[in-house]
């Protein structure tokens, strides 16, 4: 079950939302990893290669209040899956296209730059990206 979360509930930030978010990549990972018998220290490697998932700017964070966008830890876990493979791809800039939602992520950085619901990409063209994921 996917629960969403309503950023204007001042209990519910972005930043507790990033937690549940990598909490589930976390136990994802060690169930991936007790499935195939992984070593410890490489499951441990593989965990600290990958970073500690997506970060939001203070643009995107204000995005998100004003329009009303609620990401829920799986969509926060899918989004930082797009961003792996395409950094696996050598992306930099990259729009992210989820639902009825648009993000641009610095790929490198793993930061998502600003956030844009369905009204506000009506009409609109996405400069200085040289990459599209839709997730």
């Amino acid at each position: 079950m996917v629960q969403q979360v309503n950023f204007n509930d001042p209990h519910n930030t972005v930043e507790n939302v990033q937690n549940q978010a990598q909490l589930q990549i976390m136990q994802q990972q060690a169930s991936r990893a007790a499935e195939t018998a992984q070593p410890f220290d490489a499951f441990l490697k593989s965990t600290v290669d990958q970073g500690q998932g997506l970060k939001f700017s203070a643009h995107a964070k204000e995005r998100l209040s004003l329009r009303n966008i609620n990401l829920s830890a799986d969509d926060l876990s899918r989004m930082n899956d797009a961003v792996n493979k395409a950094a696996a791809k050598g992306a930099r800039q990259s729009l992210l296209v989820m639902e009825n939602q648009a993000f641009i992520v610095s790929v490198p950085n793993k930061t998502v730059i600003t956030a844009l619901d369905n009204n506000s990409m009506k009409e609109n063209v996405f400069t200085n990206i040289d990459s599209a994921v839709i997730v």
